[in-house]
């Protein structure tokens, strides 16, 4: 009997599932806890689908509990378990009934679901997973994006309606029903990700180029970590004057390219590389360092350095609460910083929507002359397996009249490879986080429909790399989207079964990476 079930992210043991520990560091006891949430989220829609009412409070729950689940975001007992009786209690105040939330909370912790499990059906239970990853990675977006006051209460309910979906045994839905509903997720996270694009410009203005040092300055330091721009922009205020030089780390990288934000003098560049490589490289960084969303490992010999936010939280760290990032800078001032300056190489980001828009008729005319035979969109999230390098080499091979998008944390495999420029525009263009996918799903759009064609016309390639759920509900997006021939590695999701899979090959043409060689080759065949 296994101790634990898990195997929503793409480093799932044996490409099978975790059943002893999370490879992630989730232990049995965190999953147990995370599967009772999923279970009391889903019965709080079905109480707010009974009742046809979605309380701010239930919405917010729905949001922040689903991420809480995603992987590599809380860890911590205590406040999981917190989650659940706030979850209960939304749950009974939308039935008008009241209960002693904390002894109903323990009675469930001592049940134990597996939201895993779902129908009997094996193709059922994979939409099923489908949908709920999916909705894992729509809730990210919105959560960032209702941090910075962007909501849409339909965008929720719908969220609430595909919960519900999961509910039941399934058996009363065809395949094309699931795979009807998980379009639907995907168009959830199309209006999520524009709320979450409206709200970041809007805050913190459109990025732009900008060329970001992987050095360092002399002094005292504080490491950014994770997504969330408003915690780096309270960072940034409550340090200016103390002598603290702030740097990003993994998906905070285009962060500098956001005018309000690099506006910062402090604001002095980008340490380290993908989350993978946390473990390895936070040891050595002089300060101290705050992780403000998902992405945060097992902090082991380095944890008294380390802060967690939001809904982040490992067990033994110091959690900020209230934008009061007092205690961080407290310890930063203690922390020996950086002895000397020091140069490295530099990275361009910042070719986000409105900078991609703008460059569309340059676009146009680079195909159109030949300068620009292809654009191929190589993003999506990074990891440990050692078949990730097949990103690099894709890359690196990419014939050189040919653009190369990059958005998320999977750039960190060649953004610092010097692909040369076309004209004006680097081979290489940063569209930013994971968060940004917009930008690139924009920029398809307005030449798809600047060229009266599908997207799927366009000469535009996309090989895309999945980690966690985000990704899910990106792909989702895409679908949704009708984009066809989606190239995803470095291996397929363990919980899509054979029969959801060959649906999805035949529907949307969606195949495993296979060599650099041969999938770039058969990208720049012509369409038939």
């Amino acid at each position: 009997m296994s101790d634990m079930f898990c195997f929503q992210c793409q480093q799932t043991a044996g490409n099978k599932g975790c059943v002893r520990t999370g490879v992630c560091g989730k232990q049995p006891a965190t999953a147990h806890l995370q599967d009772q949430l999923i279970t009391q989220l889903i019965r709080l829609a079905e109480a707010a689908e009974r009742c046809g009412e979605h309380t701010p409070e239930a919405s917010r729950l729905l949001i922040d509990g689903l991420f809480t689940t995603l992987t590599n975001v809380n860890f911590d007992a205590v406040s999981l378990k917190k989650l659940i009786g706030q979850v209960l209690e939304a749950r009974n105040a939308l039935q008008g009934v009241s209960s002693d939330t904390a002894a109903e909370t323990e009675k469930l912790l001592a049940s134990a679901p597996s939201p895993d499990k779902f129908a009997e059906d094996a193709d059922v239970r994979s939409a099923m997973q489908i949908i709920l990853f999916g909705l894992k990675g729509v809730s990210a977006y919105a959560y960032h994006a209702a941090r910075l006051g962007k909501r849409d209460h339909d965008m929720v309910l719908d969220m609430c309606r595909l919960l519900t979906a999961t509910a039941n045994d399934g058996t009363n839905r065809g395949l094309n029903d699931w795979l009807g509903l998980a379009l639907d997720c995907g168009k959830a996270n199309v209006r999520a990700m524009q709320l979450l694009d409206a709200g970041n410009t809007e805050t913190f203005g459109d990025p732009e180029p900008t060329t970001v040092s992987t050095g360092h300055r002399k002094g005292h330091c504080i490491l950014v970590s994770g997504h969330d721009l408003p915690d780096l922009y309270e960072i940034l205020k409550q340090t200016e004057g103390k002598g603290i030089n702030v740097y990003t780390h993994g998906e905070m990288l285009p962060a500098h390219a956001y005018p309000k934000l690099k506006a910062f003098s402090h604001f002095a560049g980008n340490f380290g590389t993908a989350w993978q490589n946390q473990q390895k490289e936070l040891p050595d960084f002089p300060g101290a360092v705050v992780f403000t969303t998902n992405c945060i490992q097992d902090p082991k010999t380095y944890s008294d350095k380390i802060f967690t936010t939001d809904i982040v939280e490992w067990p033994g760290c110091r959690h900020i609460e209230n934008n009061d990032f007092s205690p961080l800078i407290e310890k930063a001032l203690e922390l020996p910083g950086f002895a000397e300056d020091e140069e490295g190489k530099e990275i361009t980001v910042g070719f986000g929507r409105k900078t991609l828009l703008d460059a569309v008729p340059a676009i146009l005319d680079a195909v159109k002359s030949g300068a620009v035979r292809h654009v191929f969109l190589v993003g999506g999230c990074d990891g440990i397996r050692p078949a990730r390098k097949y990103y690099t080499e894709f890359v690196q091979q990419t014939p050189k009249d040919t653009l190369v998008l990059t958005l998320a944390c999977g750039k960190y495999r060649f953004n610092t490879l010097d692909l040369g420029k076309i004209g004006p525009f680097p081979r290489l263009l940063d569209c930013g986080q994971c968060n940004d996918a917009y930008s690139a799903v924009a920029l398809a759009l307005k030449l798809s429909e600047t060229l009266k064609c599908t997207v799927n016309d366009l000469p535009l390639s996309l090989v895309l790399s999945w980690y966690e759920q985000k990704a899910v509900a990106i792909l989702l997006a895409l679908l949704y989207l009708g984009v066809k021939n989606i190239r995803l590695g470095p291996t397929l999701p363990a919980f899509v079964s054979p029969n959801i899979l060959k649906a999805l090959v035949d529907t949307f043409g969606i195949s495993p990476v296979t060599t650099p060689e041969a999938d770039i080759k058969a990208c720049l065949e012509p369409h038939a």
